[in-house]
């Protein structure tokens, strides 16, 4: 028996086993590799927000057009009547959306004062006779002139996300979020503040959204599970007197699942939007060519938009609308989780609580699960008033998005394609030099000779 150099016996070594390649073969494993790559880069939730914000306004717009025209024409308007107002108000929205975007986050602190103050005057001005106006029941709603009017609790959502997170910040920064009372005062008295000026127009629809915004506030502040359950028992007893009380809530209430119109007609349009989306199949009756928007189902271009939208592009629409609104969520948590800036996590949470608690009200009363509560769908209704302040909302998580550091430093190593960036890059090269594209190829090709893989 041969021996080694010691004298020992050579040690026997176990072959080694064939490794299998049958993940980097697999083109489904490769494929998942890549996307989860391309989903873990720091512009992911920049592109998400600003991509899908803008689908939805685009496709928003297309179905606002759509829904429309029959209600126009029906007014004696030109077809075209509530579309031109809506595109006016998105231009309008795209601006602000652009110019919060670009804002730095001291500037959207320093702003929240003075939203919350004017949000809380147009409020109580909508409550003076002669300037307040009622649509529908509810008297939340000042006239501009002509046709144009504007619902100041629609500000009032974003002057809490401003206002409440800038208090919430403040305080964490001298730790004061362990006591309970610095948690709750003055966030609760001043939400509950706003409250009560939008239930003495009566919309319980913004209410709701407003009290998700404010346990949304509590939740990322961290607050106990018994505050928490405390409050949010307070806000149940209120809603539940204030629907019980009122006819018009219970009979919206009694229509959750209905499928016949009953007496009265009390679920005409609860039924007739299961209606539009069941005729719709898988792929819709072609655009413009609904039954349901010919006066057969009430607001087809406001709170049952997402009807129409299923009746005339099916399953398929209505599907691409809700993951369009899921990864607009998931970008906002995701800019909430990896900040380290306490305001910009309380206003993203709060965006973020904001726009997926309405979305899902929304959707949900369209498909019978919810009560009617009368809010729009954001950024894809019918409505400046709720699209300006949402689409100043998305230019938040934008700016939050791009203010991340790897986000910075990712936009930074970006070609520049305009204006005199693009110049100074090539006067750098005209005088020697180098080229930042042509430096990191050199960087690549000297790690690969080195060895490096």
């Amino acid at each position: 028996m041969p021996t080694s150099r010691t004298g020992r016996p050579p040690v026997q070594r176990a072959g080694r086993r064939p490794v299998a390649r049958v993940s980097r073969d697999n083109p489904v494993r490769r494929l998942f590799i890549r996307a989860r790559k391309a989903w873990d880069r720091p512009l992911t939730a920049y592109y998400l927000i600003l991509g899908g914000s803008l689908l939805i306004t685009v496709l928003g717009l297309v179905m606002v057009y759509s829904a429309s025209q029959i209600t126009a024409l029906q007014l004696s308007l030109p077809g075209s009547y509530f579309f031109r107002k809506q595109f006016l108000a998105a231009l309008i929205g795209g601006v602000l959306m652009l110019a919060a975007s670009r804002m730095p986050v001291k500037l959207h602190r320093a702003l929240a004062y003075p939203i919350l103050a004017g949000a809380v005057f147009l409020m109580a001005l909508v409550q003076v006779p002669g300037i307040g106006v009622a649509v529908n029941g509810n008297q939340n709603w000042i006239s501009l002139g002509g046709s144009f009017q504007i619902q100041p609790s629609e500000f009032g959502k974003l002057a809490l996300v401003l206002w409440g997170a800038d208090l919430l910040a403040r305080k964490q920064d001298k730790r004061l979020l362990t006591q309970w009372k610095h948690m709750l005062v003055p966030l609760v008295p001043v939400a509950f503040m706003l409250l009560g000026l939008i239930m003495l127009g009566g919309d319980m629809g913004t209410a709701i959204i407003l009290t998700a915004i404010l346990f949304g506030l509590l939740w990322l502040a961290g607050a106990p599970t018994r505050l928490f359950v405390g409050v949010l028992s307070i806000a149940v007893a209120i809603g539940f007197t204030l629907i019980k009380t009122s006819p018009n809530r219970m009979s919206r209430l009694a229509c959750i699942g209905a499928t016949e119109p009953g007496p009265h007609d009390t679920c005409w349009q609860a039924v007739h939007g299961i209606y539009a989306l069941a005729s719709g199949g898988l792929f819709g009756s072609g655009l413009g060519a609904s039954v349901e928007k010919w006066g057969q189902l009430p607001e087809a271009h406001t709170d049952f938009i997402f009807a129409i939208t299923g009746e005339e592009l099916g399953l398929a629409g209505t599907l691409s609308v809700l993951a369009l609104f899921a990864a607009l969520g998931y970008a906002g948590i995701r800019v909430a989780g990896r900040t380290e800036d306490p305001f910009v996590r309380y206003a993203a949470g709060g965006v973020t609580t904001w726009i997926t608690a309405q979305a899902v009200i929304n959707i949900g009363a369209v498909l019978g699960l919810l009560p009617i509560a009368g809010v729009p769908l954001p950024l894809f209704s019918y409505g400046g008033s709720a699209l300006l302040p949402t689409m100043f909302a998305i230019g938040l998580l934008i700016a939050f998005a791009r203010d991340d550091p790897a986000a910075r430093a990712a936009l930074a190593m970006r070609q520049p394609r305009f204006g005199r960036r693009r110049g100074a890059v090539r006067e750098s090269a005209r005088a020697g030099g180098p080229r930042r594209w042509n430096t990191m190829r050199r960087r690549a090709s000297a790690a690969r000779s080195s060895g490096e893989r």
